[in-house]
This record gives structure tokens, sequence and C-alpha cells, in this order.
């Protein structure tokens, strides 16, 4: 597929005010996930895009905890603060709201803190949280913690306005996998989002930029800063090559678009998916959809695992290994193979498989098939998008 051409308007440094027009729930009765679907018009930005990229989304925090920031330094937000590479003040509200990160403050937060604190018990807890043997504790400490804790815990080291945004770092955009293709929906971007929600030291927490679209986004209302992310993740040139994609859980979003891209397109290569989640009634997102390629040809082979729904665990790469004898077959032949989602786990285990089928039914040794694997990332057939 040629490249699109874009026209540079709309960059990350100057995004586009996007709309989102539909916000759905993906998720069924009884997961224990929220993961929703949303889309993002880009009609009238000029932005492009193709099958595999992603989309790029600046969120604003929660207006909660922008306020208890406030309340805790004894500002009433439009006090000026400097930010780095930024020529003049802007107001300190506005900073906490788009600008900022509210989470992870770094140890030398409890240095400042110390060296403020006024309550001897609080001096006292933060030279001890700081001294060398604290090193492990401290870390922990800091994970569990945003800056509202901080200032919370220790209310007798006061902070001025200017020397708390010193100790924050930048608030970044998000990339999210694109689940659409620009063949089928030109002017808008399809996203799968899993909502982020728990608690940490009696608060509770979220992900800024997955609770920032389904919380404080509305529906229709143009507020979307976004921008489009070139990826090398791309559905394969040739409409004849086969492809074997594996996205369990958030993975599949790209392979949505692969195989809308091919189907639009009218490829003939073979497609195999493997997908995975806890429990099929509730987590087997865009179910239909799936089912009706598989019905139509589009996708020669759906593999699912389903891990909660049987005593024994499942996951896609133990289907993998079932399935060696003929995904050997498909590699063998020329088929890219693509991977996305969990970059800790899940797809250390699926390149472990990888490795085990390309050795066991290509009659390799580890070593040999080693050298396979590295062959294909060089031919850019096996590619992966993980997070």
């Amino acid at each position: 597929m040629t490249d699109p051409v874009e026209t540079p308007t709309y960059t990350k440094d100057n995004p586009f005010p996007a709309t989102v027009t539909e916000n759905r729930l993906l998720s069924g009765p009884g997961s224990s996930k929220e993961t929703r679907h949303f889309v993002v018009s880009i009609a009238g930005s000029g932005l492009s895009y193709r099958a595999g990229d992603s989309l790029g989304v600046f969120p604003s925090n929660r207006p909660g905890e922008v306020d208890a920031l406030l309340a805790a330094l004894g500002a009433d937000g439009s006090e000026g603060v400097l930010l780095p590479k930024s020529d003049a003040p802007v107001p300190l509200r506005g900073a906490l709201a788009t600008r900022l990160a509210l989470a992870q403050p770094p140890r030398r937060m409890v240095e400042t803190l110390a060296s403020r604190a006024t309550e001897p018990g609080e001096k006292a807890a933060l030279e001890a949280l700081l001294a060398p043997e604290s090193g492990e504790h401290l870390a922990k400490w800091l994970r569990d913690r945003e800056f509202i804790d901080l200032l919370a815990e220790f209310p007798s080291a006061r902070l001025t306005p200017q020397e708390l945004v010193s100790h924050m770092r930048r608030l970044m955009p998000r990339l999210y996998s694109v689940a659409s293709s620009p063949r089928v929906y030109p002017s808008e971007v399809h996203l799968m989002v899993a909502i982020v929600r728990y608690d940490t030291n009696g608060r509770d927490r979220v992900g800024v930029c997955s609770t920032y679209l389904p919380d404080r986004v509305d529906v229709g209302s143009p507020v979307v800063p976004v921008f489009i992310s070139r990826s090398p993740f791309q559905p394969p040139e040739d409409p004849a090559r086969d492809m074997v994609m594996v996205g369990p859980g958030t993975g599949i979003a790209p392979f949505r678009g692969f195989l809308q891209d091919r189907e639009a397109a009218g490829a003939h290569g073979r497609n195999w998916l493997f997908f995975g989640d806890q429990r099929r009634a509730s987590d087997f997102v865009y179910e239909a959809e799936l089912s009706g390629w598989e019905a139509s040809g589009l996708l020669t082979r759906l593999d699912t695992a389903f891990s909660r729904d049987q005593p024994s665990k499942v996951y896609v790469q133990d289907r993998m290994r079932e399935n060696a004898g003929e995904l050997w077959e498909w590699i063998r032949k020329g088929a890219n193979f693509y991977v996305c989602g969990d970059a800790k786990r899940m797809a250390k285990d699926v390149d472990a498989v990888l490795h085990e089928v390309i050795a066991g039914s290509g009659g390799m040794t580890p070593a040999e098939a080693a050298d396979y694997v590295k062959l294909m990332k060089r031919e850019k057939r096996y590619l992966r998008d993980v997070y």
C-alpha cells in the first residue's frame, strides 16, 4: 500500500482537536475489565493514517485531583508558574490540568519535603525514608503515592507552586494502536481502550488517558488533542502473502484494522488470528465481526484461548503449540508473523513458543531456530507492537 500524503499542519507539537463520535462498552456483564470502543473523527484535519499506525492522544488530569493539589498548596490556581522550555509563566491550574503528570513523584521531592518539614515527626519520617539503607523501601513507597499523597502526609513542609511543579514530569500523550483501516474509515480512527481504575494508599487511582476518553470527554465535542504516529507495524504489502496474528486482550486492536484493510483491498493471502482473554462470555470483544470474517473466509483460522473458562489456564501461546505443525507450514511458506499486546509476559512467551515451533516442526536445533527467527526479523516478516 502506498503511503498516503499527509498534510503536516497537525502534528505532535500542534495536535488536532478531534471529536469522539462513539463510546461504547465492549466487555460484557461479569467481566473483570472495562474495555471500550471509541470512534474519533479526524474529518477536516488533513490527517491520514495507515492500518497499524497509532493515534496519539493528549489527556487532561481529573479536575478533582487538580483541586486537591491546589488546596494542599493553599493556592487558587491563578498563580503563574514556569515550565521547562517555556518563556512565559502559565496559570498553575492549567499547568496541573493539562501539562504536568500528577503521579510518580521522584526521590528529590522527598528530599525537598525533608528540608522544609517543621513538624519533628514528619521530618524524622522523611529522613528515615532517605536513609541509605531505605533505597528499596523508598522506591516502593513512592510507587504507591502521587504528589497529593506527599503533600497530605507532610503538611508542615510548605512548598510554593513553582517549587511543586519543578518536581513534576511533563504529561505525555498516550499512543493507541489504531483498530480500523483508512480504506474503510478514511475520516475516522477506531480505538480499543482498556480503562484503568485501581486503589493504592487508600485513594482511588486511574489511568490518566484511558479514563480521560470515557469520563472527561463528551461525545460530539471537538476537544481531544490528537496526532498520527507512524509505525512499521503494517499488514503485508503483497496481497498474496499469508499473515499470522497473535493479539490477546487489547492486542487485537491493530488486527481488526489489518483485516478490514485486506478485505477492502481484495487481498487473497490467508489470515490466521490467535486471540485470547479471560472469559468467552464477557471478554470476546468484536466477536460478531470476527465470526463474520471467519464465515466469509477472510479469516482462514481463528484460534481462541479463554484462560478462565476451564480449571487449567490456557493462553494464546498454548494454542500456538497445539497447532505447531500447521503454524510452521505457514511460516515456512513465507507468512508474516505479528504480535501485539503485553510486553512483559505474553510477548516473551509467544516468542519462546515461536522458537519451539520452528525448532520442533522445522527439524532445527535451538541455535538454528534462533537464526531463522533473526532472518524473519530482518525480512520484516516478524513484527511486534508491544507495550
